[in-house]
């Protein structure tokens, strides 16, 4: 019979990536069991991910494009909602995400498998309503005076982007949350300051002189690539490749700490 054998001797970048890959049945059954426990006995299920933040976007379109003055194109409205929509999964997946491991700590001391499923978990359960709420967005573009065309392909890239961002700061998060509680209260002040740093509701243009600082956000090139494939957006190559290596660099942090400190959280939890 194969053994395992638990030390807290760090395992090869190879085979802690071979190791989660290796348990891909686990995340799944993960996944699936936080996406029933979200939606159970609510009426309209996954469709509560799109109205909500449908109804911030037109909340937020009316405001800055009526009252601010901020938006007055005729394709606003579309502006926003694509800036809305992937910004909800990050932050409903990222709130999630950076605390699991200690939120699953009772999984854990029943039986074995890499931590590193419990942050990914959250981020795959909330794909099906990130498909549903694109599959929104593509079918209001038109309607809200945006481009419906070939460039809405990318789309694909974007939420590809959205995802992989997502989650490796899921990772860093939830490994620092084992030994910093303070961690879950730093990323929910970080995710209010963050949403007024990121262009969802207001264009570069209308930064000024900060728009320096606003590109070297790694959400800015995400989200402007949703822009890209609705109305279309200026100047999202600089953001863009912001965002793509702090991405890669997120996972190579994630897989360094998990490779180190897997095996030791549960002394911690």
């Amino acid at each position: 019979m194969p053994v395992l054998e638990l030390d807290g001797r760090p395992a090869s970048p190879a085979a802690t990536v071979a190791d989660v890959w290796g348990h891909r049945g686990v995340l799944l059954a993960l996944a699936r069991a936080d996406f029933h426990a979200r939606y159970k006995r609510a009426s309209f299920g996954v469709l509560w991910s799109v109205a909500v933040p449908l109804i911030q976007a037109a909340v937020l379109a009316v405001v800055f494009s009526r009252v601010v003055r901020v938006g007055t194109g005729s394709d606003f409205g579309a502006y926003v909602m694509s800036g809305v929509l992937p910004w909800s999964y990050f932050s409903l997946t990222l709130g999630v995400g950076s605390t699991a491991i200690v939120d699953g700590s009772g999984l854990t001391d029943k039986v074995w498998f890499p931590r590193a499923l419990l942050p990914v978990s959250p981020a795959l359960a909330n794909i099906v309503a990130l498909i549903v709420s694109l599959v929104a967005l593509v079918l209001a573009t038109p309607l809200l005076g945006g481009q419906l065309g070939l460039q809405m392909l990318l789309l694909v890239p974007a939420a590809a982007l959205l995802v992989a961002f997502t989650v490796a700061l899921s990772l860093v998060a939830a490994a620092l949350h084992v030994y910093f509680r303070d961690v879950r209260f730093m990323i929910q002040a970080a995710l209010l300051m963050w949403f007024y740093v990121t262009p969802i509701f207001y264009p570069l243009k209308a930064v000024g002189r900060l728009r320096p600082f606003i590109n070297a956000n790694p959400m800015t090139g995400v989200i402007d690539l949703f822009h890209l494939a609705t109305v279309g957006a200026s100047d999202w190559q600089g953001p863009l490749l912001v965002s793509g290596a702090v991405t890669v660099v997120l996972v190579a942090i994630a897989v360094e700490t998990y490779r180190r400190h897997d095996r030791l959280f549960a002394d911690l939890l």
